[in-house]
């Protein structure tokens, strides 16, 4: 079971690196056109190579339409998508510097409390972007710029987040397990 969660948690995470390689590059090319077109309009108004300034222009280089609409949406999934294998993994920051000295019960039962509040709370997060989701589809509401309906972007969030909920809960019941059997079940975390 542990082998399906750490599958589906890292294949999430490969579609998190893909949406965020996207935007990486949709960013460059944003700031690059950025410039380019002022370049071209600084041309223009000097009178330097007008000709050269007019065809980039007219070529509409220039700053990617909608760019932080898309980056808004494609992080807010990549955050989520990222969220599962980080979990699974033991990515999590954590301070450890009172907990190492526990005995293993105590050490456990922390363990257990820890994930099954991450789980609670990572719930909590899917159900309201769901209900988020539900309010964008119905109002049909829109980005400003690109005209996409919101409800896409809360969508993609939810769908990653409900994974993340998943496996934090398939966590927590874990953890509850390995207490109430008194010894370590899960693979020691990376």
């Amino acid at each position: 079971m542990h082998g399906f969660f750490l599958g589906v948690s890292r294949g999430f995470a490969y579609l998190g690196g893909l949406v965020l390689g996207a935007l990486i590059v949709m960013i460059c090319a944003s700031v690059l056109g950025r410039a380019l077109a002022d370049v071209a309009h600084d041309m223009v108004a000097a009178g330097w190579f007008p000709s050269v300034a007019e065809a980039v222009l007219e070529a509409g280089i220039g700053a990617v339409k909608g760019d932080f609409e898309l980056v808004e949406a494609g992080i807010a999934f990549a955050i989520f998508a990222f969220l599962p294998l980080c979990h699974i993994t033991g990515g999590h920051a954590a301070v450890d510097v009172f907990t190492r000295r526990l005995p293993p019960r105590a050490d456990r039962i922390l363990r257990a409390i820890t994930e099954v509040v991450f789980a609670a709370v990572l719930l909590l997060i899917a159900v309201q972007l769901a209900a988020g989701t539900q309010s964008k589809w119905r109002t049909g509401q829109t980005t400003f710029l690109l005209q996409f309906p919101l409800w896409w972007a809360y969508g993609a969030s939810l769908l990653a987040a409900s994974v993340a909920a998943l496996v934090a809960t398939y966590m927590a019941v874990m953890r509850v397990i390995e207490l109430w059997l008194g010894r370590d079940i899960l693979p020691e975390a990376a």
